[in-house]
């Protein structure tokens, strides 16, 4: 269980928005992620091993970062993770374009998000003072 007590205590960043958000914005985020991959995969086209590894990678990343926020509560090490989570988005996405338009931009919603994430991310690191 989510320690709920560290985590009401932390100042929160601007434009933070309510908890209640995120389970229905990431249900959807995860659906758009799996439709996504499905174009990608059932796209017949040679070359397309580096967009699994782009893929698989950002998908580890996404799972990493809630244990290292609010498990470790170590703001620092979730910070660091989104920020490769960013990069790595970015680059499925991109291959997943250069094989199926419709892959790559089904994944512009879940890459703006992880953006936001990162600067809530960052806020919560400058106004707790977790440096």
């Amino acid at each position: 269980m989510i320690n709920e007590m560290w985590y009401t205590s932390l100042t929160k960043p601007p434009f933070a928005p309510n908890d209640i958000i995120f389970v229905p914005v990431w249900s959807f985020l995860y659906f758009t992620i799996i439709v996504s991959f499905l174009f990608y995969f059932f796209k017949k086209q040679e070359h397309k091993n580096l967009g699994y590894v782009y893929f698989l990678i950002q998908l580890m990343l996404n799972f990493l970062w809630a244990p290292s926020f609010f498990y470790l509560k170590n703001i620092v090490l979730a910070f660091v993770v989104i920020i490769f989570l960013d990069i790595f988005v970015f680059l499925t996405m991109k291959k997943f374009y250069s094989i199926s338009k419709v892959a790559g931009l089904i994944l512009l919603p879940y890459f703006l998000w992880i953006l936001f994430a990162s600067y809530l991310n960052l806020g919560y690191l400058i106004l707790n003072k977790a440096l």
